[in-house]
């Protein structure tokens, strides 16, 4: 039905460790069970693949600074996979069943298309005791008594096997790479389905205010707004097409093409608050 490819850190960090730990096992108990790709020669990579019979492919290209690169992995899976369908995942993101049902609806509904969803950010500071019964409601409740929806944020793409070919070489994790592909996606004429209404996607918290700007602000992170474009690094789940919610997916077309006048408004008053401060600091 689905292939699930990430690229992890090492887990030489324990917390990197941790997080990663309990997002694949939860990739893992998804029904059914997903064909699961991890890259990267990275520590521990190899070890976690042999403990949950994962796929693991250690050789991907790499950029200057080490980062890989996301065409390389998307080609690489496309290749390998079984599946139509294939998601692009963060490693520190939790899936539940709830995940695994919009899927099947939106492979019947429009299989052609992107359908991607916002996170819940939600401090995990151990293992979760996926062995427990009823594990699911426990992290559904604490995510909306201690979590934080995350509407600006995408972590899970899902689309059909050769639907991104001509990707740039994006860093992953580097900023603009997941506003391009839902750019694309509009672009090519395919409907985006945002899944957040139906779904509930965890990301578990480990960034900071300094890692978060010193990302930002990277050489890395530069060359990926350049490859992206100033126009596709805009894009967000706000242009999406439809939504999908418990009751069916439903098209949204209105209100995102009055979210997108609205993006495209502040790129011109940004744009024009830039021209105005670089000829006030050269008079």
């Amino acid at each position: 039905m689905l292939t699930i490819f990430a690229i992890p850190k090492s887990f030489a960090d324990p917390q990197s460790a941790l997080i990663q730990r309990n997002a694949i096992q939860s990739w893992t108990l998804l029904r059914p069970r997903p064909e699961i790709f991890l890259f990267g020669d990275e520590a521990g990579i190899q070890e976690i693949c042999r403990q949950f019979s994962l796929r693991h492919i250690p050789a991907v290209s790499r950029n200057e600074y080490g980062t890989p690169h996301l065409n390389d992995v998307v080609v690489q899976a496309e290749r390998l996979a079984t599946h139509r369908l294939m998601c692009y995942v963060n490693a520190d993101i939790i899936f539940m069943s709830d995940f695994i049902a919009a899927i099947r609806r939106f492979e019947e509904w429009n299989p052609e298309s992107l359908a991607a969803g916002s996170r819940w950010n939600l401090d995990i500071p151990s293992e979760w005791k996926f062995d427990e019964t009823g594990w699911e409601e426990k992290l559904r409740v604490l995510a909306r008594s201690k979590g934080v929806l995350q509407e600006s944020t995408t972590d899970c793409f899902v689309f059909p096997r050769g639907f991104y070919q001509g990707m740039p070489p994006f860093a992953i994790g580097r900023t603009a790479f997941d506003n391009w592909l839902i750019w694309k996606a509009r672009k090519k004429g395919s409907p985006v389905v945002n899944l957040t209404p139906a779904v509930m996607v965890i990301h578990q918290n480990h960034w900071t205010l300094e890692k978060l700007q010193r990302m930002y602000h990277s050489p890395e992170a530069a060359v990926n707004q350049r490859l992206a474009g100033p126009w596709a690094s805009s894009f967000t789940l706000g242009d999406a097409s439809h939504r999908m919610t418990p009751d069916g997916i439903h098209s949204i077309g209105a209100q995102a093409l009055w979210n997108r006048s609205r993006c495209v408004w502040e790129m011109i008053e940004a744009q024009a608050r830039r021209t105005i401060r670089k000829r006030f600091l050269s008079s």
